[in-house]
């Protein structure tokens, strides 16, 4: 199945969808914070060098629009985040790599700051999961942070994630400090127990 076969996704409170070109230029008004885009891993500095790296065909098709729902049905759904789920393959000796095409995802996530605090990058990270997991039939997530962004981490702990790294100082940030990083996952197996509690 591919990813684009199972959105849009709606939960509760969101409708979470692939990113269109004509989104760039929104999801850049939260990504350009200086609160925000001190833990991205790419924060190009303006509008125009943005647009170009999520114009590319690779990335923008990992990438998802959070949207807060309307209260009602004739209100329009508010963009308040994004949300990356990019499939990859998992390490494999040559012999088996075949097997190992395709079974993993990555996520990432960013929510404007104004919307924070309401649970809301909780609720779209748990439905990643379940439609990796899920419909997409994938064995593995996994995510990763730098140790500062405690937002982050507690999130994927919070959902039951597994702590699977810390490393010390292995990550080189944009201000020049050299910075502890974080590695979380979760197997397909561990994520139907939790989801079955």
């Amino acid at each position: 199945m591919s990813t684009h076969d199972v959105w849009p996704l709606l939960t509760e409170r969101l409708r979470i969808r692939p990113l269109e070109p004509a989104d760039i230029d929104v999801m850049w008004e939260w990504r350009r914070l200086p609160d925000v885009n001190r833990w991205l891993g790419l924060a190009p500095e303006t509008l125009e060098a943005f647009r170009e790296r999520y114009l590319d065909p690779e990335r923008l098709a990992a990438m998802h629009l959070i949207e807060l729902l309307p209260d009602s049905d004739d209100g329009t759904a508010t963009p308040i985040g994004d949300l990356m789920i990019k499939v990859g393959d998992a390490w494999a000796q040559l012999e088996v790599a075949e097997q190992a095409r395709g079974v993993e995802a990555e996520l990432g996530w960013v929510l404007d700051p104004a919307y924070t605090g309401h649970g809301y990058a909780t609720e779209a990270v748990r439905a990643a999961i379940d439609v990796c997991v899920g419909p997409l039939g994938l064995r593995r997530v996994h995510a990763g942070c730098f140790a500062d962004n405690e937002p982050s981490w507690r999130l994927m702990e919070r959902l039951g994630m597994r702590r699977e790294e810390f490393s010390r100082k292995t990550a080189l940030h944009r201000s020049g400090e050299w910075l502890d990083g974080m590695n979380y996952g979760i197997l397909a197996e561990e994520w139907a127990e939790l989801r079955s509690r």
